[in-house]
């Protein structure tokens, strides 16, 4: 309030003396009219003129200085507002045209080698400059850059610091500013402003101004220029990240070694744009280096490259570290960029690639490919490791197979023999003779059955296991299975129950497979009841399926224990259920086999009452 009330006092008195002046001036006017001129009284009113107009002067410089604060004050918020580079940049050049009432402005900044680009050219009007009106005195941009001092000039052609130089002459600059921006104590550019048509436009109290807002405008600026590296090095990154994503993806997608080669080898060639390239694995036994996938070359061409790469595979593999060399072919110049796959520290592989030019990949291409082989290690190791063990089980599914025919020559002749001596064919037998027959004929039953197991779960495994889908008749099948079965529920006393739904529908199914697994369902409930127990065979229709159930008064399971049903050679832990005899493979089979043909399998159980085992198939 004070400030306002001495300037209030100051401006009143300022008018005051304007209006004594004018009196005075008509005073004399007067005076000199009338021929009575003073001249003391002259001299003492110039006197007083004189001081007013100082005054005068003073406060138009006080308020010249407040309006280029303000306006500085009032630009240097602008500038703030945005972190975009193009626009900041337009943002200060029009913030120095209004400053400074220049003709043109261009605001310029060091590259990499440290030459100073035009990055925006504006004139009065806001508009962008030409490209046919951007010359500017290299020379005071350049001194500027080298001093990192501002430098103005009133009038270039004649200030004797440039009129000598080419640019200014052939120009016609006249006014001229031109101030550094410096940022962290570097710097980044200049800021150049002039007037081509008339002098003594610019002043040392512009320069001033200038460089103080050169100094905000520089920092506003390099952090714009950080912001952006930042978001576009943040932008590939993503982009980078989200490839290496879906690179993943189609890697695990496959358990297959050629494929997942390929797949890495098109993305190396992809990514860096070479010409072609070559993935090879190391061999164990061997202890080199096979080629097993290339790109871009046919296969007697990249096999002969692959040779004549020895030393390069060779660094590599000790080294563990990308390698690039120079080669010349057909007059031409390549790189040969290799890249070790690597898997837990150990070297497995590498990756080649050839692309035309010398150093032809830069430090992005040799990462990218760096990271695309650690991905890659990870699908390759598993796909051979995936091949491996392929490699066993068809083995164990060949070894199965023919021990299986092999075994069932002999036990059908084992059998065949006990039946003969039985039968008294070639002579009478005692009563102990009998028995150890019949210990030997259910023994060599008992393996028939494991013998046919095993072969079934190994056809299933090796995916071998035909099924032959035709309209089967249900209660046909239960009838069938009744009779093989009949004795042994006799012999242990159960009551079985058959209940068939009248007019049931025929099912999609493979006869002799549905006999089978009708039978180990009845085969376990009878087993796995004590003596004098309960069996229920029931079928009936369920919308477009028919539900088939084989449920028993037995000694039932523990949720844990059906969790656990179907796995190979297990059994439950109940000593009824280890005093019977099985190998655990019956439900495994009966469950793959049910799936074979289109049919979904439940157990219901409990302990000590019994279990109720249900499957569905689809209606013919």
């Amino acid at each position: 309030m004070m400030g306002n009330s001495a300037g209030q006092k100051t401006g009143q008195q300022l008018d005051m003396a304007i209006a004594n002046a004018i009196q005075t001036i008509r005073l004399l006017q007067s005076q000199i009219e009338a021929g009575e001129l003073d001249k003391d009284y002259l001299k003492e009113r110039l006197a007083s003129l004189s001081r007013l107009l100082e005054n005068l002067a003073d406060e138009r410089r006080r308020s010249d200085q407040k309006a280029r604060l303000a306006a500085l004050y009032e630009v240097s918020k602008v500038i703030g507002s945005s972190l975009d580079l193009e626009t900041v940049l337009n943002q200060v050049m029009d913030a120095i045209i209004r400053l400074t009432g220049a003709e043109r402005g261009f605001l310029m900044l060091m590259d990499d080698d440290g030459n100073l680009e035009v990055k925006v050219a504006r004139n009065f009007e806001r508009e962008q400059v030409q490209d046919s009106d951007l010359a500017v005195s290299r020379t005071i941009t350049r001194q500027v850059v080298d001093t990192g001092q501002p430098v103005v000039t009133t009038n270039a052609l004649e200030d004797p610091r440039f009129s000598q130089q080419e640019s200014v002459i052939t120009h016609n600059l006249r006014s001229i500013l031109c101030t550094p921006l410096r940022a962290r104590g570097k710097i980044i550019g200049v800021v150049y402003v002039d007037n081509r048509i008339r002098s003594g436009i610019f002043s040392e109290q512009d320069l001033e101004m200038l460089d103080a807002f050169a100094s905000q405008a520089a920092v506003s600026i390099e952090n714009a220029r950080l912001f952006t590296t930042t978001d576009q090095a943040l932008a590939e990154r993503v982009e980078e990240l989200t490839m290496l994503q879906r690179i993943d993806r189609q890697l695990n997608e496959t358990l297959e070694l050629d494929k997942a080669l390929s797949l890495t080898l098109e993305w190396a060639v992809r990514v860096t744009g070479a010409q072609s390239g070559s993935v090879g694995l190391l061999d164990e036994e061997s202890g080199g280096v096979r080629l097993l996938a290339h790109y871009g070359e046919s296969d007697s061409q990249a096999r002969k490259e692959w040779e004549c790469d020895d030393a390069i595979v060779e660094k590599v593999m000790e080294a563990g570290a990308p390698t690039t060399v120079t080669l010349q072919r057909d007059g031409s110049t390549y790189t040969r960029l290799a890249v070790p796959v690597r898997r837990e520290r150990k070297v497995i592989g590498l990756i080649v690639l050839t692309k035309l030019g010398d150093d032809a990949f830069d430090d992005e291409a040799r990462q990218f490919v760096s990271r695309l082989a650690d991905r890659a290690a990870i699908a390759i190791d598993n796909a051979r490791l995936f091949t491996a063990v392929k490699a066993a089980n068809d083995a164990k599914s060949e070894f199965v197979s023919v021990v299986s025919h092999e075994l069932k020559i002999p036990m059908t002749s084992i059998l065949g023999y006990a039946d003969m001596l039985l039968k008294g064919i070639v002579g009478p037998i005692n009563e102990q003779q009998t028995q150890f027959l019949e210990v030997i004929r259910n023994n060599v039953q008992r393996m028939q059955v494991l013998v046919s197991d095993l072969s079934d779960i190994s056809r299933i495994e090796s995916g071998r296991l035909y099924i032959e889908i035709e309209d089967v008749d249900v209660p046909q099948i239960v009838d069938r299975v009744r009779e093989a079965t009949i004795r042994q529920i006799e012999e242990r006393k159960h009551t079985l129950i058959v209940e068939m739904e009248p007019g049931l529908p025929k099912v999609k199914a493979d006869p002799k497979r549905l006999e089978q697994v009708m039978i180990n369902l009845l085969s376990n409930a009878y087993k796995y009841t004590p003596d004098g127990g309960r069996i229920t065979v029931r079928a009936w229709r369920r919308g477009d399926r028919v539900a088939i159930s084989v449920s028993d008064t037995g000694v039932g399971m523990t949720e844990e224990e059906i969790a656990n049903l179907g796995k190979k050679f297990w059994r439950a832990d109940n000593p009824h259920v280890t005093s019977q005899p099985g190998t655990g493979l019956g439900f495994a089979i009966t469950r793959n086999l049910i799936e074979l043909m289109d049919g979904e399998l439940t157990i219901e159980s409990e302990p000590g009452k019994g279990s109720t085992f249900t499957f569905t198939l689809p209606v013919a």
